[in-house]
């Protein structure tokens, strides 16, 4: 997949920039672009690299210039798949009010299962397919403007990202904020193995609270692992079967 898109270039670079913040976590450089004696690779891998991400980059900065223009938040959401996103958006439909302009943006490589599940809910939804891309890129969220987003019905554009750790966190699609899902089920490491995403989340919530009690989780450890990437972002439990947390999650949505 990511031969055929492009974001193992992206991530790369970013990997070989990455530092974390005040912790002795550091990446090794990848060796397509560490130091050795023959010259040949350097110029080409960074080349491409630059391409890649430059398109993206640019094509994003407009789009994030439209949704400022139009007064549209947009929401970037992104975790591993059966974190809980879905889920989480079905119970947050329910209890937004009709007064609430919310579209939905949901990537999958291949069926609409999710974008059912929210119409179910009376979600106003796109479902975006990428086949053999292992994300959404700014390029699918610009052909969606003025189609499927519009400003009479949309304040707040909620992406829901294909589910992947790393990709994701390497394309920025022109958003306001970004949000990271960690479920209490992947176990505490998560950020700490798969940091960019983690490291780039302005909330990270941890889902999947209300199963706290038949797992073997240690929520200090936890939160541990997401402050050694990240220190700034909020941190938020919540559990979308109880609805704990969920008071907190949409005063931060719609706020």
């Amino acid at each position: 997949m990511c031969k055929d898109c492009g974001c193992q270039e992206a991530n790369l670079k970013l990997r070989a920039q990455w530092t974390a913040p005040s912790e002795p976590l550091q990446f090794r450089v990848p060796t397509q672009i560490s130091e050795h004696s023959h010259d040949h690779s350097h110029t080409r891998t960074l080349t491409l690299e630059k391409k890649v991400l430059d398109k993206n980059d640019s094509i994003a900065q407009k789009n994030r210039e439209w949704f400022q223009r139009k007064q549209i938040r947009v929401m970037n959401l992104m975790s591993s798949p059966g974190a809980g996103k879905t889920y989480l958006l079905e119970k947050t439909i329910e209890k937004l009010s009709d007064k609430n302009k919310v579209s939905i943006i949901t990537g999958d490589q291949e069926k609409d299962f999710d974008a059912q599940r929210l119409l179910a809910r009376g979600a106003h939804v796109k479902q975006l397919n990428t086949i053999s891309s292992c994300h959404l890129d700014a390029a699918m969220i610009q052909n969606e403007l003025d189609q499927f987003i519009r400003p009479e019905n949309t304040e707040l554009l909620i992406i829901e990202n294909v589910g992947n750790l790393v990709c994701p966190a390497a394309f920025d699609l022109g958003e306001s904020f970004r949000v990271a899902l960690l479920s209490t089920t992947e176990g505490e490491d998560k950020p700490s193995k798969y940091p960019l995403l983690f490291h780039t989340a302005d909330l990270i919530v941890i889902t999947k609270i209300d199963l706290v009690p038949y797992l073997d989780w240690n929520r200090e450890l936890c939160h541990s692992h997401i402050r050694k990437v990240n220190s700034q972002a909020q941190i938020l439990e919540i559990s979308a079967k109880t609805g704990e947390g969920m008071s907190v999650w949409l005063d931060l949505l719609l706020s």
